[in-house]
């Protein structure tokens, strides 16, 4: 397996970020590993990092729900970022919810981006397929 040079991991549950940043690890995957809370401190830190001209995460782990920004509202984001690089996002969530399928599903269509739907938690035989950079 290729190292990858950066993950982003957004999600405001800790014991989530510690459960990812533990596989990354144990599998050595990153070099990076960025961590945010919600969606508006990453699209910030992404935007930064798109400023000071430094490559964006290959691999991003979104959770949707989270408070200040969601998922969803960081894809709308997201996707309007100027890079012709393509990021694999897994969508990591809890949620049955049919709409967030929906709106898996329209975003998948609506980017260039690598979109997949995943639900927590994330286990280790799932870990190196989808840090496969897209």
């Amino acid at each position: 397996m290729t190292k990858i040079n950066a993950v982003c991991i957004i999600d405001d549950d800790p014991i989530t970020v510690f459960g990812i940043k533990k596989m990354l690890k144990a599998f050595d995957l990153s070099e990076t590993i960025h961590t945010y809370i919600n969606g508006k401190l990453a699209i910030d830190g992404l935007r930064d990092m798109i400023a000071k001209k430094e490559a964006l995460p290959e691999v991003i782990f979104l959770d949707i729900n989270m408070p200040i920004m969601d998922g969803w509202q960081f894809l709308e984001e997201f996707i309007t970022l100027p890079t012709n690089r393509r990021i694999r996002i897994n969508i990591v969530t809890s949620s049955i919810d049919a709409y967030d399928r929906q709106q898996w599903e329209s975003f998948k269509s609506r980017t260039h981006h690598t979109i997949d739907f995943r639900n927590k938690p994330i286990r280790k035989e799932e870990m190196l397929a989808i840090t496969q950079a897209a």
